[in-house]
């Protein structure tokens, strides 16, 4: 059984990007998961999932798992049962993301360092070095092997399917660019909320507590995130997003 959930507050609390008043939006049962769209569901487990959005930023949230140690995660979301949740974490994603990281960084690799923030289980960046990447450091402070924090900065920062498990998202904002070097740049994927959000509400397929979706952002979110520490951001599309102080020539913004 689930234990030490945060007690659901009535009233709004403070957006965790913006400060703004967040009530409460909705709730889901626990086992929900990003998996129901291709037609995978797990059995309800009978414990409710309340979530917040923000009157501001329109980022949307739940705080029941603040109070979580990493064992907590580590037991209840990034157990043996993960897998069946997100069968693309293993291989198949990395795979994908490499290749596509090659081809955009590819003719500047050779002074290219590359921190993975968030990246499992080191296949992404072993294939980066296998590419010609010098350097491609993983970290990720739920899985022991690659939980050493690093101390060096890096060209690129990258942090796929990541920042929305956080449950301090600004936070961890924040610890990304600790890590990015002067110029560099920070290469994310996150779904953002679709412009239908307001019709699918939670039914939406990203909303899933069991993959540990617990800080779902707008774009406008994302901005107001990363502009706090004086960075720009644009978005490639709903998925793929950069934060740059100067983007790189061969990049090109998707209209906002």
């Amino acid at each position: 059984m689930i234990d030490r959930l945060k007690p659901v507050s009535v009233g709004p609390l403070p957006c965790k990007i913006c400060g703004g008043p967040a009530a409460l939006y909705g709730v889901v049962d626990f086992n929900k998961s990003c998996e129901e769209l291709r037609g995978f569901r797990l059995p309800l487990s009978g414990v409710p999932i309340y979530y917040r959005r923000c009157a501001n930023c329109k980022f949307l949230f739940t705080d029941a798992f603040d109070d979580w140690s990493t064992e907590q995660f580590k037991a209840y979301i990034y157990n043996e049962g993960y897998a069946a949740i997100d069968p693309d974490y293993q291989g198949k994603r990395p795979l994908n993301n490499a290749r596509f990281v090659t081809q955009l960084w590819g003719t500047i690799k050779a002074r290219t360092r590359v921190l993975d923030y968030g990246g499992g289980n080191d296949v992404f960046c072993a294939t980066l070095r296998a590419n010609g990447f010098p350097i491609a450091v993983t970290y990720d402070p739920m899985v022991e092997e690659y939980a050493r924090r690093p101390e060096e900065k890096f060209d690129l920062v990258t942090c796929f399917e990541t920042l929305e498990h956080l449950p301090d998202p600004a936070g961890g904002v924040a610890s990304l660019l600790e890590h990015t070097a002067d110029q560099g740049h920070v290469f994310l994927t996150t779904v953002a909320q679709p412009v239908d959000f307001d019709q699918l509400g939670l039914n939406w397929w990203y909303v899933g507590p069991r993959n540990g979706h617990i800080s779902i952002f707008s774009k406008q979110a994302l901005a107001l995130a990363f502009a706090r520490h004086g960075y720009k951001f644009g978005s490639f599309s709903d998925t793929l997003h950069i934060a740059f102080q100067t983007l790189p020539p061969f990049l090109t913004l998707k209209s906002q």
